[in-house]
């Protein structure tokens, strides 16, 4: 029943993700879609789901249990990308499915060392935006953390696993080579993730 119950809270986070990526998708500019997309972290924040990217960033704070969760949420925000994309793509908003794909065939030329390290970078914004929305102590403080934090990582060209996994569902352009990126993408927020946690937390103690 616990792993049924992450599942369905990951499913859910998956398309708060996927809704951020449809409104990004829909709005020319890319400022302003940065600043809606992060209705999806918004949400995600709010209704405490489970999304791999925040997760990721606490799993040597927490125990075995917890890293262990951390596989069936990737498979979760999976299913609720694929699921956000299939919706789009059954509605007239199915043409937004070319600008993803244009972005996905960036990402199908670049390198994985690149991006490795764009994975990197994108999550330590998203610890920065996820760790002042829970603990800064000044409501202004929380949104204002929040909404930088995805719109900073999002204008740069940063890679967010399951956002990326929304643009590669909505282009139908899943192969094992795009598969594989998703993979290093997802190897690059982890260590982004845990970066500025474990260094805060050997300062602390030194």
């Amino acid at each position: 029943m616990k792993v049924l119950k992450t599942l369905l809270s990951a499913v859910l986070a998956g398309m708060c993700i996927g809704f951020g990526g449809v409104v990004f998708l829909a709005l020319e500019s890319k400022v302003l879609g940065a600043f809606f997309f992060t209705c999806g972290l918004f949400c995600v924040c709010t209704f405490g789901l489970k999304l791999f990217t925040g997760k990721v960033c606490y799993v040597f704070q927490n125990g075995r249990d917890y890293a262990l969760e951390l596989p069936v949420i990737w498979l979760g925000n999976l299913l609720g990308t694929v699921l956000t994309a299939w919706l789009m793509n059954a509605s007239r908003l199915a043409p937004y499915a070319e600008k993803a794909a244009g972005m996905c065939q960036v990402k199908a030329e670049d390198g994985l060392g690149s991006l490795f390290v764009l994975g990197i970078l994108c999550n330590i914004f998203i610890y920065i935006a996820v760790e002042s929305f829970n603990k800064n102590p000044h409501e202004l403080g929380k949104y204002l953390g929040l909404f930088f934090g995805v719109m900073v990582f999002i204008l740069s060209g940063y890679e967010h696993c399951v956002a990326d996994m929304f643009y590669v569902s909505a282009a139908g352009c899943w192969s094992g080579d795009m598969l594989l990126r998703i993979l290093v993408i997802t190897a690059g927020n982890a260590v982004g993730g845990v970066l500025l946690p474990l260094c805060r937390g050997w300062i602390a103690k030194n």
